[in-house]
């Protein structure tokens, strides 16, 4: 079976996703700053800071997925960070596309992430697809870059497709989490006007997007990865609070506190229109979970239980030490 080296594998989405690569039978490899001693997945390493790569990384590979990339919403916008974020998403991709040119690699396709911020951080009526226009905002330039840098592998006769991401709802870690932690208090409430859209896609569904890009050579291009299923702010969260079958009565964050938090960053919160994902579904793509409460009772259930195991488990631990 062919071979996939992932960047940033060592992720959330990278975890998920190699689990299943594996289970179709793909070998799967990492690109990482570091390597773990404890991971099953043989990790070759790189620096693009220092423009160095482990020389044997592109020995015998057929895919690359570029996952790699800082976080955009775990930090304020400072210019620091703001390049960190350019920086980690275009650089390596130029290091990568420079050494599989230097070593004249002939991939059968290289896949790179991207994000919905390609379409800039705005709230309209406007429904967006893939032939439009980058923002000109910062998410909107970042995006822009990344993806210009990805394209550069078709000048080598390089199958390229790029994934435009939304909101990826996990049971651990990502936005989610994060959202249900006021519900799960009692304290839900939609975030400036609630009137912004949140396009979404479950982890699996993102996950069976990137398989089909590997395995379907039709494939070439950008494609938005958000469920069809256009939900808003509001929505969202009173759908949170009715599968924790919690309250949804506290009003609105005003947009002035989430600004006064967050700065730049904010308007990723307090912004944010519909994204059509028509293209990917004319390619054959079917989503497994299309509805927000579907996909909501199936990650909350696993974070509920994940939470009470690991909870049983300290509580047994500090019996034992008790006893």
């Amino acid at each position: 079976m062919a071979t996939v080296l992932i960047t940033g594998g060592t992720g959330l989405i990278g975890k998920h996703l190699t689990v299943k690569l594996q289970e179709k039978g793909y070998s799967v490899l990492y690109l990482s700053r570091t390597t773990e001693k404890s991971s099953s997945i043989k990790t070759f390493e790189w620096d693009y800071k220092e423009n160095i790569i482990d020389i044997d990384t592109f020995n015998d590979i057929d895919y690359i997925i570029h996952l790699a990339g800082a976080n955009i919403g775990n930090k304020r916008w400072t210019n620091k960070r703001k390049q960190l974020i350019l920086d980690s998403r275009v650089k390596t991709g130029q290091l990568l596309f420079n050494k599989i040119k230097e070593q004249n690699k002939q991939l059968k396709a290289f896949i790179s992430a991207s994000a919905i911020g390609y379409y800039g951080t705005i709230t309209s009526e406007k429904i967006f697809k893939e032939t439009d226009l980058p923002a000109n905002d910062f998410l909107g330039k970042v995006c822009s870059q990344w993806e210009k840098t990805a394209d550069k592998f078709k000048e080598l006769g390089i199958r390229t497709v790029k994934i435009r991401t939304g909101v990826v709802l996990t049971e651990k870690g990502g936005a989610l989490s994060k959202m249900a932690i006021p519900v799960k208090m009692g304290i839900g409430s939609a975030i400036g006007t609630g009137k912004q859209y949140l396009p979404w896609i479950h982890i699996d569904d993102l996950c069976g997007i990137y398989v089909k890009a590997v395995e379907d050579a039709t494939m070439n291009g950008s494609f938005n990865a958000v469920a069809p299923e256009h939900t808003t702010n509001k929505d969202f969260v009173k759908s949170i609070a009715s599968v924790l079958n919690k309250p949804f009565w506290f009003p609105n964050v005003p947009a002035f506190l989430i600004k006064l938090v967050f700065g730049e960053m904010s308007s990723i919160l307090l912004k944010g229109s519909r994204i059509s994902s028509d293209l990917i579904i004319s390619k054959g793509y079917s989503f497994t979970f299309p509805n927000l409460k579907k996909a909501l009772i199936n990650k909350l259930t696993i974070m509920i239980t994940t939470n009470f195991i690991t909870l049983y488990i300290q509580c047994s631990t500090n019996a034992m030490y008790l006893a």
